[in-house]
């Protein structure tokens, strides 16, 4: 049996091709149709895919030309972000009726620990069941659930019974669940470190228990530290209600790729103005600016500079993005453009907070 000194209930709620889901909701003539939010026949990249275009192989971060091979049947819709995320202040006042203890990993994702909360329902479950049901009650979307005894378990536990439906894993459950998992399906480990496993003879979760701290770190490095004790079922890390903004960012995915500089200056015009409106929404400001340019080849690279003070405006963002992109010569035309501000004031903000906090 997992022994663990928290005791805490943690539901992870996701929903269910979110994006995709909201246009279909919205468009009743898209409904029972496969169709991907974001990219186009000819250019960028898929954000979503309904699970009728998921069946032919589409899903995100695929080029929009590779999902459209694969389901030629498939319709392109554009992404309406402001749409989402109304959408999804609708979901988190739901859960705000449960707990205050919610910590946001999208517009679609979250994790609830109900381990003390507003209904006095000691069954995580049950509790999972109602949310979901009110989310389907009131939005019109479905939405699946994750409930166990720490964030890493509830994650991968809410992928279990996709789409609309949870899966509970009890402490004493959890071991068991995790040492037949294949390794693909924990959380935090990606293709890269999957194949690196696969090398190592490590193909489920038992025999990633089989080796010890000392091999994982040879192998993994920091990670290897993490991978021995989550499969354990050791995961002590709190929902954090109080996430901190780290970046904030836009970019662009031209239709026809950029070759020349002053095209590349116009597009990050626009490009800085939606970046300043975000800043300026959220009453945030940085100092480092950092330029994103993804090239024909599919290449990537990036470029920042660090002024010694905060800036919101799109004139001082472009100042800075100008004497990056003139950094170097281009290697190749450009497909897609960014700029993002980090080292935020809201890290400034958090220093305030928590020196009141504790200056009594």
């Amino acid at each position: 049996m997992l022994e663990t000194p928290l005791h805490r209930k943690i539901i992870h709620v996701d929903m269910d091709a979110f994006y995709a889901s909201v246009e279909q909701m919205d468009n009743p003539e898209l409904r029972g149709k496969p169709i991907a939010v974001g990219g186009s026949e000819s250019r960028g990249v898929v954000a979503a895919a309904s699970y009728e275009a998921r069946k032919f192989g589409v899903r995100s971060a695929i080029s929009g030309v590779m999902a459209k091979k694969n389901c030629p049947e498939l319709i392109f819709v554009a992404p309406r972000f402001e749409r989402y995320k109304e959408i999804s202040t609708k979901i988190h006042k739901i859960f705000r009726d449960y707990t205050d203890l919610i910590e946001p990993l999208s517009l679609d994702e979250a994790y609830l620990d109900v381990t003390h909360n507003k209904k006095g329902n000691p069954s995580a479950g049950l509790l999972a069941e109602e949310i979901r049901l009110r989310i389907f009650n009131e939005l019109g979307l479905t939405a699946s659930a994750g409930i166990s005894v720490n964030k890493f378990v509830a994650k991968i536990a809410s992928d279990y019974n996709k789409p609309n439906g949870q899966k509970t894993v009890n402490p004493d459950e959890v071991e068991a669940f995790l040492e037949v998992l294949p390794i693909r399906k924990f959380y935090g480990v990606g293709k890269v470190t999957t194949e690196k496993m696969y090398q190592l003879g490590i193909f489920t979760g038992l025999e990633l228990k089989s080796k010890s701290v000392e091999f994982l770190e040879k192998h993994f490095g920091k990670s290897g530290a993490f991978y021995y004790q989550v499969v354990r079922g050791i995961h002590n890390s709190e929902v954090k209600s109080d996430r901190i903004t780290k970046s904030v960012a836009a970019e662009h995915t031209f239709d026809v790729n950029l070759s020349s500089e002053i095209f590349m200056m116009e597009q990050l015009d626009k490009i800085a103005a939606t970046l300043e409106r975000r800043l300026k929404k959220q009453l945030i400001s940085g100092k480092t600016v950092t330029l994103k340019i993804k090239y024909s080849d599919f290449t990537q690279q990036t470029r920042s500079k660090t002024l010694p003070y905060f800036i919101a405006d799109k004139g001082l963002i472009l100042e800075a993005v100008k004497e990056l992109l003139y950094q170097e010569k281009m290697k190749n035309s450009v497909r897609l453009l960014g700029i993002s501000m980090s080292n935020l004031n809201t890290e400034l903000k958090k220093a305030v907070v928590v020196q009141l906090k504790f200056s009594f």
